[in-house]
């Protein structure tokens, strides 16, 4: 079919009514240069945001585990507080057991009553003293130990071994490993070994 205009068939008909407007960006000149660069500049700033947000995180990261390291280091320290108040009080008990066992070796052929009384009173400390935590150094018959034991006297001996205890002066005590007082000991010195 031939238009009357004198134009070919191929040439393409204009539809004023449902073509799309021209681009805003490629009316104005120089429009397709500028494209890139907002696009290379938000790039940027979103680069930018990331190392920023990268830096919060990892800054939260560490404040946690610094909370957390400073939680348990308040759980521990509180946990000693309460370990050296127990030691505190059971160090004032000390002289009173002190008292009873020398009141039980002096008390050998007294009366059978105020022994027994004295011998429950000293198992009741001993049993209280023991629910917290308190125990008696070893010391009769064992090798000296310079960490648990405090010498008063070397005796020179060759019945005993060379510094197996012969004696204890005064009773040592732990608090569960804590040593609250040495035992006070009389050590043999053995000089054929």
């Amino acid at each position: 079919m031939a238009r009357g205009n004198g134009k070919s068939e191929m040439e393409p008909i204009l539809d004023a009514e449902h073509e799309l407007p021209a681009s805003d960006d490629l009316s104005e000149p120089g429009a397709s240069a500028e494209a890139p660069a907002q696009s290379s500049a938000l790039d940027a700033e979103v680069q930018k945001l990331k190392a920023e947000r990268d830096t919060l995180l990892d800054r939260l990261a560490r404040l946690q585990a610094e909370f957390e390291n400073a939680r348990k280091r308040a759980a521990r320290e509180q946990q000693e507080f309460r370990e050296f108040a127990v030691a505190d009080a059971v160090k004032a008990l000390l002289p009173v057991l002190d008292s009873f066992d020398r009141a039980l070796q002096v008390a050998h052929g007294t009366q059978s009553d105020l022994r027994s009384g004295i011998e429950l009173i000293h198992k009741q400390l001993h049993d209280a003293l023991q629910k917290l935590g308190v125990r008696p150094v070893a010391a009769r018959g064992e090798q000296f130990d310079p960490h648990v034991h405090e010498a008063v006297e070397m005796v020179d001996t060759t019945e005993a071994d060379d510094h197996e205890i012969l004696e204890e002066l005064q009773r040592g005590y732990k608090l569960k490993e804590r040593l609250l007082r040495p035992a006070m000991v009389k050590v043999a010195r053995n000089s054929r070994h």
